[in-house]
């Protein structure tokens, strides 16, 4: 059985180009849709430092999909790896999870940071984010993330 679900927001200011690097310091607004959603709705969510936000890559194409292994954009410096090894808008259902900093709630718009999705992007979900809920354990992870990622977060400046 298919899930369907449908949008609980957008992404309405911040970042309007989509880009693999700098993403530091863009911050952006989240509303949610007033026609469904009560003020109340996000009471006690400021009190949080950060959320989880499951998002579209409504921008890419349903042809953009790719199951096969292949080495992260397109560099063959690093290893050809599987579909569920990546995070990017080749994955099955092209659903992306941030975890962005939340800056202020005013009503039902969240001014956030570090949220990796442009203007008009579909906000699916979102939660606070809980220290108890996220990983457990030591992480591990090859060194290619990290060399691809080195910029990611940097400022365009």
């Amino acid at each position: 059985m298919a899930l369907e679900i449908k949008p609980i927001g957008e992404v309405v200011a911040g970042r309007i180009e989509v880009a693999d690097d700098y993403w530091g310091g863009v911050e952006s607004v989240i509303q949610l849709d007033e026609a469904e959603f009560p003020l109340d709705s996000v009471q006690g969510l400021e009190e949080f430092s950060h959320l989880v936000v499951v998002w579209h890559f409504d921008q890419a194409s349903p042809s953009d999909v790719e199951y096969h292994a292949r080495s992260p954009r397109g560099n063959t410096r690093w290893p050809a790896t599987g579909t569920f090894a990546h995070r990017n808008h080749r994955r099955p259902n092209q659903l992306a999870q941030s975890f962005p900093r939340l800056l202020e709630v005013d009503g039902l718009q969240l001014r956030v940071a570090d949220l990796d999705a442009v203007v008009g992007t579909k906000i699916y979900d979102l939660s606070p984010f809980f220290t108890e809920m996220g990983p457990r354990g030591p992480i591990h992870e090859p060194t290619w993330p990290g060399e691809m990622l080195a910029n990611y977060w940097a400022d365009k400046g």
